[in-house]
């Protein structure tokens, strides 16, 4: 008997567009990266999730393809670069610029699978970071600064948020479009859950104070997704390389 390939947990879940409703999460914390934020203002400005749409689609569907990448990633970011607003140069494919823009995503993933699909348990917290170090390997850009399991993953992260994050002119401009989302899945979210995603560190950077209620709006906001969504058909449910995925892997 022909016995379907098991799906791994990132093709399980970065094709859920519940992933997509996290987004102002990683992008946040972008625009409070002085050479992100540079880059975004530079090239997007306004159009900051037409920009998102576009390129985070593009990254899942490499989450679906083991093919080398890294000629995507020199015809994507090779000729973004520049000048931050304290004077220090900056390419997109430097290492710790790019590995750091990546596991934005990464930690967002995972907070929205806990939050809106449904709690990891610690080995598939593991067995998910590990699918996307996989993952990350495919863009061919070196992996030096990628921490070797979840637990370090997590010192990592909270370690440069801590040390390398600050409000630039550029992520001032960029805000508004991060706290209140104009297109893309994103514009979907209520406010209240905008400010319950954000990172604290963005709550911090960018002011977001909490409201009373907020919580209790979010838990139901949250626990409403969850249900629409075991009701919802996977053209809607799936981006579409997700659903091609699931397609090949039950036939």
């Amino acid at each position: 008997m022909h016995r379907p390939r098991e799906t791994s947990l990132l093709q399980r879940y970065v094709g859920d567009r519940r992933f997509l409703l996290a987004l102002p999460r990683a992008v946040g914390l972008q625009i409070l990266h002085p050479a992100i934020a540079t880059a975004l203002d530079e090239h997007v400005a306004m159009r900051l999730w037409y920009h998102k749409a576009r390129t985070v689609s593009q990254t899942i569907d490499m989450a679906y393809d083991d093919r080398d990448q890294r000629h995507r990633m020199v015809n994507i970011h090779g000729h973004i670069g520049g000048i931050d607003d304290r004077g220090a140069r900056f390419h997109a494919l430097n290492p710790d610029l790019f590995h750091f823009q990546h596991a934005t995503y990464v930690e967002t993933l995972v907070l929205a699978v806990n939050t809106f699909i449904a709690p990891l348990s610690d080995r598939d917290h593991e067995r998910l970071y590990a699918e996307c170090c996989e993952w990350y390997l495919r863009f061919g850009v070196s992996a030096r600064p990628m921490p070797p399991d979840w637990a370090s993953f997590g010192g990592y992260f909270e370690r440069v948020c801590a040390q390398q994050l600050r409000l630039t002119p550029a992520g001032h401009r960029l805000a508004p479009e991060v706290l209140r989302p104009t297109s893309w899945v994103p514009r979907l979210l209520p406010a209240v859950a905008v400010r319950e995603l954000l990172h604290p560190r963005t709550r911090e950077l960018l002011g977001v104070r909490g409201r009373p209620g907020d919580r209790a709006a979010f838990h139901s906001y949250a626990t409403g997704v969850r249900m629409a969504a075991t009701l919802a058909p996977p053209r809607i449910r799936y981006v579409p390389s997700a659903r091609a995925a699931r397609s090949l892997q039950s036939a």
